[in-house]
């Protein structure tokens, strides 16, 4: 597999201290102390102008040696819920930026605070203002009936992949498919499930384990800009993602993390629906299930979809990138200066 990117990679020895015993914490400090050692070796060796951070404990060594020898730095957080490292690296780092307004407070911030900014998330630019038709070509899709695009990250979502797999021959009876399930080995399995079904639904059906997000004829970008709805979990990107597009969703959020409430961001804005995992396929038959009903709903309720949309656009930040990035240079300049 070619490498994802040529940026050079330095890592730094760090570990989870929340949750653990007695031994595990004290491996967990005695590592977070490692990584402050290298870390501090680190900014003396390439003397940063400012840094960036996207959250995670992995961050707290190279924040703490920042701040000690004076290096501005800039937290990201693209969730609407931050977790415990990046409650912390909030209180120390220079700046804090945030996906949407509603994050802030749960980092003791608000909207105008001289330590506070809302980005957006930063997308490519190509998400922006897409030919449909010419990203429906590129998956050799027909004009009707609808495209709906389910995903669930690189890994792909087990669950996700097994209700759509129950629901097969339902879903493709009213839609077409673009399915990027994963690259942990489900490909194979929904491949056999599809070869059952009718030549006719067959080709309706466009199963991928993974989509890259370049140029290719065949894109995670071009997916998206195919599609008119998708089905799909409710990490940081789809706060972004969606609305760049304008699509609609029923997201199906992971139940471990703090995806629900990314989910709620974008339901109560009427861009999205919400289905739990653990209540897509319900008690009875597969197609009574409330994520059959959802989604049956708005294939066929085409100003439905149309209205959420609308809705979804609204809350695009074509800027983020851009605006994310004159943010940190401005910190470097600063620092220079």
């Amino acid at each position: 597999m070619a490498a994802e990117s040529n940026l050079p990679f330095r890592g730094l020895p760090a570990a989870a201290l929340r949750g653990r015993g007695p031994l595990q914490l004290a491996r967990g400090a005695a590592t977070m102390l490692a990584g402050l050692r290298q870390a501090r070796r680190l900014l003396r060796e390439v003397r940063p102008g400012a840094i960036l951070g996207t959250g995670g404990y992995v961050c707290v060594p190279l924040f703490i040696a920042a701040r000690g020898q004076r290096i501005p730095t800039l937290i990201y957080l693209p969730d609407v819920i931050p977790g415990l490292a990046v409650r912390f690296l909030a209180r120390i780092a220079t700046l804090t930026a945030t996906n949407v307004a509603e994050a802030l407070p749960h980092l003791g911030l608000q909207p105008g605070h001289p330590r506070a900014l809302v980005t957006g998330y930063p997308l490519r630019a190509e998400l922006f203002g897409q030919d449909r038709a010419a990203c429906r070509r590129a998956f050799a899709l027909a004009d009707e009936p609808p495209v709906v695009l389910v995903y669930g990250g690189s890994r792909g979502a087990r669950s996700l992949n097994r209700a759509i797999e129950a629901l097969l021959p339902a879903l493709l009876e009213h839609c077409q498919l673009i399915h990027v399930c994963g690259r942990e080995g489900d490909e194979q399995w929904l491949r056999t499930a599809a070869e059952h079904l009718p030549a006719a639904l067959q080709a309706r059906y466009k199963l991928y384990p993974y989509l890259a997000s370049g140029e290719q004829p065949q894109s995670m970008v071009r997916a998206l800009g195919a599609a008119d709805l998708a089905i799909c979990r409710s990490g940081a990107s789809t706060l972004g993602e969606l609305p760049a597009v304008g699509l609609p969703a029923v997201l199906v959020p992971y139940p471990y993390v703090h995806q629900d409430e990314n989910a709620d961001y974008l339901v109560r804005r009427g861009a999205a629906l919400k289905v739990a995992d653990a209540a897509m396929l319900g008690a009875g038959p597969p197609q009574d299930g409330p994520l059959f009903r959802a989604v049956l709903h708005l294939i066929h309720d085409q100003s439905e979809r149309e209205r959420m949309a609308e809705r979804s656009r609204a809350l695009a930040r074509p800027d983020a990138a851009r605006h994310l990035a004159g943010a940190l240079l401005g910190l470097a300049a600063r620092s220079v200066g």
